[in-house]
């Protein structure tokens, strides 16, 4: 028998009479009345028989010391049957010594003279508890778990206020993935004890099963709330990383590293919470103190890479990275984040190179369920790199070999295609590809949406909203109203589309869910030239989020294009540069800036950037037609505005804005003329 056991014993010897001891337990009942005689008799009984169990755990379970205690114990439960843990305790030696059979027979017996004997059925009940098996490795001997819920089920019915039994009912339905089942008998328990810190967390778990984690972790803060421990903790936090509430978890971690400061696992959680809830520094400060205390481990030199890439400090990134593959050369996480410094660094061609070495090395005629989905990552992820930089029929190939991969994915995979073609401006084939996939995926949410884009494009515009409102059940229509805005957007319905955001907004629940409504309602106030109101929205959007770059960009470029406060549009677009240096239209807008200044050289050098980013953009070949003008270079800006031109014929029926392509037209038709005179001029002053 283990020490532990007569720990316990000497406690209880200590302490009170067995009944009045389970009386202060807050998760057991009362137990019946027992008189003094018969709690005296169990006292002595129990004592006897804990000391013969002892005897028998030191000499190799002999049968005299077994069938002693076993004696002695049931006598004990005889005296006073209301004492829960003398079956727990008898159990255990049956098990211990082998007696099993033994035990199921007496206690099998007693039920056939009285099926009503509660306590028989509670030690048939443990005994096949403890014969399940082990769930962690899930080797779960289901017929003795279907045998432990019936007798629980049974003590349940005969005696609706013992806790204990729904407890156990609770934890076995949930181990026989019951989730009803374990949600009703957990509810049970709190029914009798609303604070029950078991049940709350069993609770919890049941409800993470199911997807409610909003549920769970609800559960789970009562408990830290009243009686937190490194537990519960731990499971709060784990549950609030499920709902991707970063910042949540990361201070449920503070609380539960305070009780364990030296505990790894919980500083490595806590880092990696920080990292995902972009508290970049404090998070850095950790990875930095977990490498010092242990420089070989991979996965604390892949987040320190990670790290100093989002702060842009791509020599230490490297070398932390370097330091990883060194220590795991094939680790494909950190040839992953190889890719993905490249990219950061503007070197997209560098990794396209490095992934398509990263496919040819782990590609399989068959592949494990890992194997693919990895791979799906892999060839999604280089799609996305070939979209931007330009070379859409490369980026559809990626995209398509996804759906040939794995067939359950041909729905996302035909919805990515369709986009690259439609963000290629390749429209004919967009329309083609989204019937395609209509006629294929009749029924695939993201297919619809993406299919009513194509459509709004063309100006088919009704055709598109009343598609879309085909998907609005009542619930969860948050991302089908947001759609219709755009829709709406495209058609300048702007009253439609005012409506569709406020039905958006609604469904909106995170603040990040709430940023995107009220980015898309200043853009519309731009456009509708309600610019005071515009600027309202957008500063609301950085309210909630000082990190987001479009809303910094779009209102510093709001700004620069009125050529109002031009310094406060500069310090907008630096930081949003600052987020996201690669991005094309940033780079347009901080041109813009400057060439509103009059710094027409760092004008040039911006749009240039940003022309490298995006081709086709017809916004900033006339910004950079401005820029060449005002230098004298007229040939330039001829060329420019040319491309101007010629981005505005291709664009989609519903982009076109008529206004600003004779503005366009007219300076490049200007330009012409002016050239033509300089160069008559030129002649005759040769003549």
């Amino acid at each position: 028998m283990k020490p532990l056991r007569l720990i316990r014993f000497r406690h209880v010897m200590a302490a009170v009479p067995l009944s009045l001891a389970l009386c202060s337990n807050p998760s057991a009942q009362a137990a019946p009345a027992v008189s003094t005689d018969s709690r005296a008799d169990a006292y002595y009984n129990y004592a006897m028989g804990h000391l013969y169990a002892e005897l028998a755990g030191a000499f190799g379970n002999r049968s005299e010391y077994v069938n002693k205690a076993i004696d002695h114990l049931k006598e004990a439960i005889k005296a006073d049957p209301g004492t829960r843990f003398l079956s727990d305790e008898l159990s255990d030696l049956y098990l211990q010594s082998g007696k099993i059979q033994l035990a199921v027979t007496e206690a099998q017996d007693r039920l056939k003279r009285d099926p009503d004997d509660v306590d028989a059925r509670r030690l048939l009940g443990r005994i096949y508890t403890r014969m399940i098996g082990d769930v962690r490795t899930k080797s779960i001997n289901q017929n003795m778990l279907k045998q432990a819920i019936e007798q629980f089920e049974k003590i349940g019915e005969k005696d609706p206020k013992d806790l204990d039994c729904w407890l156990m009912l609770g934890r076995l339905q949930k181990i026989g993935q019951n989730s009803l089942a374990s949600e009703k008998a957990y509810k049970k328990v709190l029914e009798l004890d609303p604070d029950n810190e078991d049940a709350l967390t069993g609770l919890a778990m049941v409800y993470s099963d199911l997807g409610d984690t909003k549920s769970a972790s609800e559960m789970l803060r009562r408990v830290t709330d009243k009686n937190p421990t490194l537990r519960t903790l731990t499971a709060l936090a784990t549950t609030y990383e499920q709902m991707r509430e970063y910042p949540l978890a990361a201070e449920t971690l503070r609380r539960a590293l305070k009780m364990a400061p030296d505990n790894f696992e919980i500083r490595r959680a806590l880092a990696q919470n920080l990292m995902l809830s972009e508290q970049v520094d404090e998070s850095l400060k950790i990875y930095q103190e977990l490498a010092k205390a242990d420089p070989q481990d991979v996965q604390v030199q892949l987040r320190l890479s990670q790290l100093y890439r989002q702060q842009r400090n791509f020599d230490k990134a490297r070398e932390a990275s370097q330091r990883a593959r060194k220590l795991e050369p094939d680790n494909l996480e950190i040839r992953y984040n190889d890719v993905n410094l490249m990219d950061a660094e503007g070197k997209t061609a560098e990794a396209i190179t490095e992934l398509k070495g990263i496919l040819d090395a782990t590609a399989r005629k068959e592949y494990e369920p890992p194997e693919r989905s990895n791979r799906v990552i892999f060839l999604e992820r280089l799609g996305l790199l070939y979209r931007s930089a330009d070379q859409p029929e490369k980026a559809a190939e990626s995209f398509r070999a996804i759906g040939q991969l794995d067939p359950d994915q041909g729905a996302r995979s035909a919805a990515q295609v369709i986009e690259t073609y439609r963000l290629a401006k390749m429209y004919a084939k967009a329309e083609q590809e989204a019937e395609a996939a209509h006629v294929k995926y009749p029924q695939d949410r993201m297919v619809t949406l993406i299919r009513a884009s194509v459509l709004a494009d063309s100006g088919k515009v009704e055709k598109a909203a009343a598609e879309l409102k085909t998907l609005l059940t009542g619930k969860d229509d948050r991302d089908t109203y947001m759609a219709l805005a755009q829709v709406w957007d495209k058609a300048k319905n702007y009253g439609e589309m005012a409506k569709a955001l406020d039905s958006a907004e609604k469904f909106s629940k995170t603040n990040e869910e709430k940023e995107s409504v009220t980015f898309m309602r200043g853009a519309m106030l731009e456009r509708m030239k309600k610019f005071a109101e515009s600027e309202a929205e957008f500063k609301k959007v950085i309210g909630l989020n000082p990190k987001n770059a479009s809303a910094l960009n779009y209102l510093g470029y709001m700004l620069a294009d009125r050529n109002v406060r031009l310094q406060e549009a500069y310090s907008l677009i630096a930081k949003a540069l600052d987020l996201e240096p690669q991005n094309g239209a940033f780079l347009d807008s901080m041109g813009w800036v400057y060439f509103r200044m009059g710094k027409l050289a760092d004008a040039e050098t911006y749009l240039l950037r940003a022309l490298e980013k995006v081709v086709h953009d017809p916004a900033i070949h006339d910004h950079l037609g401005d820029v060449y003008s005002k230098q004298g270079k007229l040939k330039e800006a001829i060329a420019q505005w040319q491309n101007s031109v010629k981005a505005w014929e291709s664009s989609a029926p519903s982009d076109m804005d008529h206004n600003e392509i004779a503005k366009v037209t007219k300076k490049l038709e200007g330009a012409k003329v002016r050239l033509a005179k300089e160069a008559h001029e030129s002649g005759i002053k040769q003549r």
